[in-house]
């Protein structure tokens, strides 16, 4: 990204942790910018949160993002969240992408507690530790989820319980019965080992 669009991600960014304060519920950066603030150098080009959801009120929540200059980008959002239990947004004046997911499970309630505060750019955030990005990771799953596995799983190694995330990353794929998951994310372990050593 261009200076300019950097200042303009970091404005969507400062915008997002302003109004999400105001809220009030516990939030923090999960997704590619989360994964960037923890050492793993890569590009994005949205920021992806997620907040507690005991108590939270849709339509308050909409409310408090558009005073700072965060919009829905779809018709009924509110209603969309309390389905799918994400709000698709984007920052108004730089047309960022924003999403921001309902976070219920005690695996989320625990990352919530453990997420720290990190500088980016000028804005201080707080983020998913890089553990709790792994498991997250994990359940996504997708090409760039295993890689910024890998990455995390280098860059961090001795700070991340590998049985805390492996008993969790079964648990989700017994959730989304997909039992194959775990066997996956051992070889994927196994073959970061292998380029570490």
């Amino acid at each position: 990204m261009s200076p300019g669009a950097d200042q303009h991600f970091e404005q969507a960014l400062a915008d997002l942790v302003s109004g999400m304060r105001e809220i009030g519920a516990p939030f923090m950066l999960i997704g590619g910018l989360a994964v960037i603030s923890r050492g793993v150098p890569r590009t994005t080009h949205d920021i992806d949160a997620t907040c507690w959801a005991e108590g939270l009120d849709p339509e308050r929540v909409l409310d408090v993002l558009g005073r700072h200059g965060i919009e829905p980008r779809i018709g009924d959002a509110a209603e969309f969240a309390r389905q799918r239990q994400v709000f698709l947004l984007r920052h108004r004046r730089s047309g960022t992408p924003l999403e921001l997911s309902l976070a219920w499970l005690p695996f989320e309630r625990e990352a919530l507690e453990h997420a720290t505060d990190v500088p980016i750019g000028d804005v201080v955030a707080p983020v998913a530790r890089a553990e709790d990005l792994v498991v997250f990771k994990a359940v996504a799953w997708r090409d760039r989820d295993r890689d910024d596995i890998a990455r995390l799983l280098v860059l961090h190694a001795e700070t991340i319980d590998l049985d805390r995330v492996r008993r969790l990353v079964s648990e989700f794929a017994a959730v989304l019965e997909q039992p194959e998951r775990l066997d996956e994310f051992d070889t994927l372990v196994a073959r970061t080992a292998g380029r570490d050593s």
